[in-house]
């Protein structure tokens, strides 16, 4: 097998897109698609993939109409287990709660790795400034027929700095494309580059802005995740990688930004400056805010390499997407959990269709309210706490992977009047789709202790299904005729038109 260290890398030791791309190629897991529109075609087939495919490649769409033909898109990134494993520098062979286990256990023990600046880096093949700038020669697609517009950025890294501190932050937040040297940038209340970027305007200073559309996926996992309080997202990243990532202080704004990106934009927000901007299907699967006035970022300087790619993750329906932020996030609540004392935890997870709105935990009983306890810090520890809505709690015999499992769980082991309890006025945020306009920041959690009750646990009844033992036992002895009736009878996850 493949050591992960060894791939993620080019030839000079640096975290880089292509070779990621050619690694996933060697798993057989890259395809390419010529031809495409950007206007709603691109959008379309992404979305089709990942409905009729269990295992959805990733997928980059070249000679797109209407752009220059060098030019490409590259989506479904991350959608496989393998795929997650080779980004988050993990074994490739591992299942869902194995490979989840092990990287909370490398969250934990790993050590932060400073970036190393360098001065220079393929991003700057291609230099532009003035009138040389137009972005409208890119692929952007309009990915849904809802959207307000192009969106450049869906998988993306979006620099700013503290005003105030000179603290730098990564984030990943909506981009617009909005005219050949203006983008559009929307990004939600209390995340740290909407405080920076209220700082400046109180302050009556323009807003430096440095935006990467594509990278090394690793980076937009730093850059859509909560890192540790205080760690910069290149450093956690490159921690997470084993060497550090070089990035290049930028010319313009001093921002620092990948040296091996493929597009990057530097520019400023000017105070008093908007436009309109939105609305675009937001990750739970709804348009959840409407078109407003929102700031832009007035291009000042393009860079990019020859033949670039876009990294694209619009959201569509959680239902068919989300193998890494289930992952990551499920590692994190867990570490939150045993950090917050709770014992025997046996696994957790969050089903990729439900997102942050559903954790799983799986736990041994060891004492009375042990499974309330588990259900209460899942809830509210910092990787748990926002926009979330229900936490189930069953026994160590459920595989929580399996949501029919869960399912049967919740139906035989809990009693509403007595396994159910509602927290009111929890974190929540404006993307949350029930909340009424003008309500949003606080919603209610459901809790439910799916487990055999502790009073007479060992009185319930006995499940009915053969044992591991006997599992293994016929399965080796009908192997061949096990393997030609699944082989006749393997469906696609979603039927096909």
């Amino acid at each position: 097998m493949a050591t992960p260290s060894a791939i993620n890398s080019n030839a000079n030791g640096n975290i880089d897109l292509r070779d990621w791309l050619k690694e996933v190629k060697r798993l057989e897991q890259l395809e390419t698609i010529s031809g495409a529109h950007w206007d709603l075609e691109l959008g379309a087939l992404t979305e089709i993939i990942l409905e009729r495919m269990a295992t959805p490649p990733a997928v980059i769409f070249d000679n797109v109409p209407g752009s220059e033909p060098n030019c490409r898109v590259l989506v479904n990134m991350l959608e496989t287990l393998e795929r997650t494993a080779l980004t988050l520098n993990m074994p490739l062979d591992l299942k869902i709660i194995p490979l989840i286990d092990a990287l909370r256990g490398r969250l934990r023990a790993m050590q932060p790795m400073p970036a190393k600046v360098v001065t220079t880096g393929p991003v700057f093949e291609n230099v532009l400034h003035g009138d040389q700038i137009d972005l409208t020669k890119f692929p952007v697609p309009r990915w849904h027929a809802g959207d307000g517009g192009r969106y450049l950025g869906t998988a993306h890294l979006v620099v700013t700095r503290d005003p105030e501190t000179n603290v730098e932050n990564i984030g990943c937040y909506r981009v617009m494309l909005q005219d050949k040297d203006k983008v559009g940038l929307y990004i939600s209340p209390g995340k740290h580059g909407k405080i920076h970027y209220e700082k400046a305007m109180k302050a009556g200073k323009t807003f430096p802005v440095v935006m990467a559309f594509g990278q090394h996926p690793i980076l937009y996992i730093a850059a859509s995740q909560a890192v540790p309080f205080g760690v910069s997202e290149y450093d956690w990243a490159g921690g997470l990688m084993g060497q550090p990532i070089e990035v290049i202080e930028g010319p313009v704004t001093g921002l620092r930004f990948p040296a091996n990106a493929e597009i990057v934009i530097e520019g400023e927000i000017v105070p008093g400056e908007s436009m309109q901007e939105g609305p675009f299907g937001e990750w739970p699967g709804y348009y959840a805010s409407a078109q407003r006035a929102e700031p832009f970022v007035r291009v000042k300087a393009l860079y990019h390499r020859n033949d670039p790619i876009i990294t694209g993750a619009a959201p569509f329906k959680p239902t068919i997407h989300g193998m890494y932020r289930s992952c990551l996030r499920a590692a994190t609540v867990w570490n939150g959990m045993e950090q917050a004392g709770v014992p025997d935890i046996k696994a957790v997870y969050l089903p990729p269709p439900a997102q942050r709105f559903m954790i799983v935990v799986a736990i041994t009983q060891r004492y009375p309210g042990h499974a309330k306890q588990a259900a209460l810090v899942a809830s509210q520890c910092h990787a748990g706490a926002y926009l979330g809505r229900y936490v189930v709690v069953v026994d160590d015999d459920i595989d929580i992977t399996n949501t029919d499992e869960v399912l049967w769980a919740i139906c035989t082991r809990s009693d509403p009047a007595t396994s159910v309890d509602l927290l009111r006025r929890c974190w929540s945020g404006p993307l949350d789709p029930i909340i009424p306009p003008g309500q949003k920041g606080f919603n209610s959690r459901m809790i439910i202790e799916a487990v055999r009750p502790w009073e007479w646990r060992d009185k319930f009844p006995a499940t009915s299904a053969i044992t591991d033992e006997t599992r293994h036992l016929y399965s080796s002895k009908w192997q061949s005729q096990l393997a030609q009736v699944q082989a006749r009878h393997t469906q696609a996850r979603y039927r096909g038109d």
